[in-house]
């Protein structure tokens, strides 16, 4: 297992001096407020066998989106550094989406687009709206992806995006967001249902990521996260989930070594071509990197 390389799909970096992050003002993420460039990242991974990483959107000033993905683009073209994509960030509600994408959706680097749905500013049903929708259907036209991440509870809300845009291909963040803490578990009869009807819908996948930051600060064990992962995994199957790091966010609990090497735990029973897939290949597919 430990010879399998890895291709991190959900690889944060920003520098505070160039983009303003207004979450970053949100309590419980103090140790965030400080730039995160690609020289940190390298360091923190430099045991983790990652051969390439896909760059995810960090929810930016709206202001700043543009700016962003020209910096990220940057990073992908040049050859020391392990970024092969981006998915950049936008914002799909509005009309003048097409026109922003007019710059990008060309760029080969250029993967997909998130907006955060699960923000305090962004209601429920959200990502139904018919200017939301009608965006969702231009990606797919474009070959761009969109990533959802939501709250666990509006994953019935997914359902009825995907079915809006059947040509437009679906990751689910975070494993559909659900905590891993026993007293937070109200929303997991509709996080369960709402992943299984997105399971049976072949254009999504689902992006083991996120999940770490639910755990117990400085006392979670791996064990913790099994029954979420193996959850989405035996749900999405081996060709559909792929490995995301979602560093630096998952320093609050556990350094990025730690997380990679606590999924490789709770996988290590699994075929090897099941690991191989989970931790590379799928991404590799995915998101078509050489």
């Amino acid at each position: 297992m430990t010879q399998i390389p890895v291709i991190d799909t959900h690889q944060h970096l920003w520098d505070l001096d160039l983009f303003d992050l207004p979450w970053l003002e949100s309590p419980g993420v103090d140790p965030l407020r400080r730039s995160f460039v690609m020289s940190d990242y390298l360091e923190a991974t430099q045991n983790c066998q990652v051969e390439q990483t896909v760059y995810m959107e960090v929810n930016v000033h709206p202001d700043l989106q543009q700016q962003e993905a020209r910096y990220v683009l940057e990073l992908c073209s040049q050859v020391d550094n392990p970024m092969s994509g981006a998915v950049i960030g936008g914002r799909p509600g509005e009309a003048r989406f097409g026109r922003y994408l007019e710059e990008f959706a060309g760029n080969p680097f250029v993967k997909g687009v998130r907006t955060v749905l699960h923000d305090p500013d962004r209601p429920p049903g959200m990502c139904l709206q018919p200017q939301f929708k009608q965006n969702i259907k231009l990606l797919g036209e474009l070959g761009l992806s969109f990533d959802l991440c939501m709250r666990p509870g509006e994953i019935q809300d997914a359902v009825e995006l995907v079915d809006a845009c059947p040509d437009t291909r679906f990751i689910i963040d975070h494993c559909g967001n659900l905590s891993v803490q026993p007293d937070q578990q109200a929303d997991r009869p509709a996080w369960e249902t709402g992943m299984q009807q997105m399971a049976e819908r072949p254009q999504v996948m689902c992006k083991i990521s996120g999940i770490i930051a639910t755990a117990t600060k400085g006392g979670w064990r791996p064990e913790d996260l099994k029954q979420n992962i193996n959850f989405c995994l035996d749900t999405f199957g081996e060709d559909r989930v792929f490995f995301g790091g979602d560093w630096p966010v998952c320093t609050l609990k556990s350094s990025f070594e730690s997380w990679l090497n606590s999924l490789k735990w709770i996988v290590q029973d699994r075929p090897e071509t099941f690991q191989r897939k989970l931790f590379h290949d799928n991404a590799e597919t995915f998101y078509c990197l050489g």
